[in-house]
């Protein structure tokens, strides 16, 4: 019987979680949710020196945002808790215990200062950062080197060591990844890794394993940035003897840089003013807030479907997805080996499709609430859903509705003046006296009905209706922008209409 698909997305919390990340998520859920298994996420929190205050709190909130909410995790719970490394502290020990015991890793006593001068004794010109290797490891302080007895003696004075593996010499790692096939790596390039640290917290090489092990997992999708680690995780499910249990690895492409020079990062958001982090992150204790995606105008739906499609499609020329259909269509043997660029201009593009093919009740409490926080009352909840509909087309981010609505809702105080004045003339100021009496007689307030009897009106002025159309809209909206002129007046109301045609007729 085929073992249940178990994926996993790990973070550690340290701050916003990139779109790369999120791309990771997206990933796994998708083949989870594809294959009927199950989604896990796990909190990496090993480095407690780099851990961040509400960066945890901000991934849930980030995972929620988009939709890919997992089956199991530390707020959730399941069967394999705790979801939370640092909770799991005393599991990895026995392990790196019984790495030792098999000659497949060892103490290491090495000091800071240690550290050091091995890595200016061993700078060569080919070598400028020499590692913690083969080649270095009889010259240092650890059970390779030391006897038996001095061992024992230091452990037994709680001497501060490490556990590091004992890379073996001359032998080729290979493993075959879901999306670049065989994949071979030579001991001789890969260090000793540390496996323990001195506080007896494992390294993410350890935890990753023994945790993957552990929960079950049975595919390991993540950045290609793992790719050189990954030897060492190879040889831990093969020295743990859990070989036969390790899971299928993917690594996924980078998301780069927009002239595709190197790996997208937050300064290259800051420098070309556009976000790189799911959601608004301010670093605590200071004032550094780096913008979001959700914050800036995006739907989820239309962030999602932008990241299905940094890396991956289906071979068709598609492009807009749901996540349903994400999840159908979604596979492994599709995912790109090549970086994707990262183009601000086409994930605007997708946002702008996912408003206009939104149902006005899907935008209405993000509309709602955007108005109101620039000072927009809005009251009238059939008003809100017929502008909405109407503008919704001329909207790239939900911030737009401010400008796009903010007319049929608030009195314009201001107007472009300079687009009337210099083809104004008293026949056009008699022409709109003559309109302000027509509005006043109507009965019966329908845009079309409006439209005809204002050119008929024009017609009989022998005035061309597109002199006077440009001056209507903009005393209606204060600008030379928004949808039809006389679909405004039939939004607003008739006796709207007439005041704002005065107000700027008093102007001119």
């Amino acid at each position: 019987m085929a073992k249940k698909v178990r994926v996993r997305f790990a973070p550690s919390p340290t701050g916003g979680l990139h779109l790369g990340g999120v791309r990771t998520v997206l990933y796994n859920y998708l083949f989870a949710r594809q294959q009927g298994g199950d989604f896990v996420l796990r909190i990496e929190d090993t480095d407690q020196s780099r851990y961040v205050p509400g960066a945890e709190e901000y991934i849930y909130e980030c995972l929620k945002w988009c939709g890919l909410q997992p089956d199991e995790s530390p707020q959730a719970g399941g069967p394999y808790a705790p979801y939370r490394q640092s909770e799991r502290k005393d599991l990895y020990r026995q392990y790196a215990e019984f790495l030792v015991q098999e000659g497949k890793a060892y103490y290491a006593f090495d000091r800071p200062d240690e550290l050091d001068s091995m890595r200016e004794r061993f700078k060569t010109a080919e070598n400028p950062s020499p590692q913690y290797d083969h080649k270095v490891r009889m010259q240092m302080r650890n059970s390779c080197s030391l006897t038996f007895e001095e061992t024992e003696r230091l452990l037994a004075d709680n001497v501060p060591h490490v556990i590091r593996i004992r890379m073996p010499e001359n032998e080729t790692v290979t493993f075959t990844d879901m999306i670049r096939g065989e994949v071979s790596f030579h001991t001789e390039l890969v260090d000793d890794k540390v496996l323990l640290k001195a506080d007896g917290m494992p390294t993410y090489h350890l935890a990753v394993v023994v945790d993957d092990y552990l929960m079950k997992i049975t595919h390991a999708f993540r950045g290609e940035e793992w790719l050189p680690s990954s030897p060492v995780h190879v040889l831990l499910w093969k020295y743990l003897g859990w070989e036969k249990d390790m899971p299928q690895w993917a690594h996924l492409p980078l998301i780069l840089k927009p002239d595709g020079n190197g790996k997208l990062s937050k300064r290259d958001g800051d420098r070309l003013g556009f976000p790189v982090f799911a959601m608004n992150w301010t670093v605590p204790g200071t004032n550094e807030l780096t913008k979001g995606f959700r914050e800036i105008g995006f739907l989820p739906e239309a962030f999602i479907n932008m990241l299905a499609m940094l890396g991956w499609n289906d071979g068709t020329d598609q492009e807009l997805f749901t996540l349903d259909e994400l999840v159908q269509k979604f596979s492994m043997d599709r995912v790109h080996k090549g970086g994707a660029k990262f183009d601000f201009e086409k994930a605007k593009w997708f946002n702008h499709e996912w408003i206009k093919k939104s149902e006005v009740g899907r935008l209405k409490p993000e509309v709602r609430k955007t108005l109101e926080q620039q000072g927009i009352s809005v009251n009238d909840d059939v008003k809100l859903e017929t502008v909405i509909a109407l503008v919704k087309e001329r909207c790239t981010f939900i911030a737009d509705f401010v400008e796009q609505a903010r007319f049929f809702f608030q009195t314009p105080q201001q107007w472009d003046l300079d687009a009337i004045k210099p083809k104004w003339n008293e026949a056009k100021q008699a022409f709109f006296g003559d309109v302000i009496n027509y509005l006043q007689q109507q009965t019966n307030w329908v845009a079309a009905d409006l439209e005809h009897g204002f050119k008929e009106l024009a017609a009989a002025k022998q005035i061309k209706p597109g002199e006077v159309l440009l001056p209507l809209r903009i005393m209606l909206v204060g600008g030379k922008f928004g949808p039809g002129v006389f679909d405004i007046a039939g939004i607003i109301g008739k006796e709207e209409t007439v005041k704002r045609v005065s107000n700027l007729l008093g102007q001119l």
